[in-house]
């Protein structure tokens, strides 16, 4: 079964469709799972459908850069440091995953992922490139980590362009986690490409000049 595990819906700051238009394209692509993963609250949450998988997520702005967090029932706070904002996690139940780890402007880098206690990483992600995103496969191969796929979509037409693959067993999330933390995963997708990552960079760092250099 496939998921998408990094959605974002208008509940971030930077997402443009609506829940309702999420669960329409999933279903018209078939996937299983979803997580809506918003910047730095679950205002979407709780919801349910019967037909897909609903992981509870968010992304989280920490002082070092995004990790996402599964499994979780409240909001963890931004601004707190990596190893905090892991700890925040845990105490909930969660697993914390090292988000686009080598995207420059909100990844945590490889030293960060490697000096703390992650649960897995993501190693594709359909808004990074190919080299951040093979970079990344890579890290996850050294530390022995689980890696997980994820579209990081914010418009409806990018959903579903990267994807965690689960076994066709899992009926709910804590199947979903279950398979994550031992690795009984695979990845599918694409990377951004070249025109892609020219046109992204450019309004990232303008967003990002006009947010007064602070990170989403």
């Amino acid at each position: 079964m496939r998921a998408d595990l990094h959605i974002h819906s208008d509940h971030s700051g930077d997402g443009r469709q609506s829940l309702d238009d999420i669960v329409r394209r999933c279903r018209a692509l078939g996937l299983r799972a979803i997580s809506i993963t918003d910047h730095n609250n679950m205002d979407c949450y709780p919801f349910k459908l019967d037909d897909i998988i609903i992981l509870p997520g968010m992304e989280i702005t920490s002082s070092d850069g995004h990790i996402l967090a599964y499994m979780i029932n409240e909001p963890i706070p931004r601004g707190r440091d990596t190893s905090e904002t892991i700890d925040l996690i845990h105490d909930q139940g969660g697993i914390a995953v090292a988000a686009h780890p080598y995207r420059w402007w909100s990844g945590l880098g490889e030293v960060n992922v490697k000096e703390h206690k992650f649960d897995a990483i993501e190693i594709l992600n359909s808004r990074s490139s190919g080299r951040g995103n093979r970079r990344a496969k890579k890290l996850a191969s050294k530390v022995k980590l689980p890696g997980i796929g994820g579209s990081d979509a914010h418009v409806n037409e990018h959903v579903g362009c990267a994807v965690t693959v689960f076994s066709d067993d899992c009926q709910n999330a804590e199947d979903l986690i279950y398979e994550i933390k031992r690795g009984k995963i695979s990845t599918e997708g694409r990377s951004r490409g070249f025109d892609e990552t020219l046109a992204y960079g450019t309004r990232s760092i303008f967003k990002w000049i006009l947010r007064g250099f602070r990170r989403l």
